[in-house]
């Protein structure tokens, strides 16, 4: 029979992270988006290899935006557990991402944060759709084709500041940054 040539064996699946916890194993407070510290994430893609961790918070839709220094698991896990660091304990609970291979040490990222962490199914962002929204809007700074590259994390934290100081209809016309300041 007759493979690819791009046919491999080695190694895991695409996809495949060992031990993934579902997101159909959620605690229902997560679905309830009541209480706060449930956090969505994603990878935003530019030109030249670059990339920007986005992090929403579920019930807040508080935005952190994180610089990267490439998409490999180790720069992705390294970077979002620096910015969760920083976070008061009541907002450590869990974090839901896709199935991409960015995530693939989700333990050791757990063991740093004390943060849980959730997959999406195969191919389904609206599992995670604060954070797909959350991304459209900050393609109104970042178009696509954009070299994300360019942008310090001191730029990046005015663009997520300013993204939290604008009211939701979701949240009854409250900014994210009001919302998440009654914590």
């Amino acid at each position: 029979m007759r493979q690819s040539k791009h046919f491999n064996t080695k190694g895991n699946a695409r996809g495949a992270n060992i031990d993934a916890v579902s997101i159909h194993d959620w605690p229902q407070e997560v679905n309830d988006r009541i209480i706060p510290g449930h956090w969505e994430g994603d990878l935003i893609c530019g030109t030249q290899k670059s990339y920007i961790a986005t992090l929403v918070e579920r019930s807040s839709r508080y935005t952190l935006l994180v610089k990267l220094t490439g998409n490999d698991t180790h720069a992705v896990v390294s970077a979002i557990t620096q910015k969760f660091i920083e976070l008061p304990q009541q907002l450590k609970k869990t974090l839901t991402w896709d199935r991409g291979m960015e995530l693939a040490q989700h333990k050791l990222f757990t063991i740093d944060t004390d943060i849980k962490v959730y997959f999406c199914d195969p191919k389904s962002p609206w599992q995670k759709g604060t954070n797909e929204n959350t991304n459209k809007l900050l393609r109104q700074y970042m178009p696509k084709k954009t070299d994300l590259s360019v942008y310090s994390q001191e730029q990046l934290d005015m663009m997520a500041e300013e993204l939290n100081d604008r009211p939701r209809k979701t949240l009854n016309f409250l900014s994210p940054s009001q919302k998440i300041s009654a914590v």
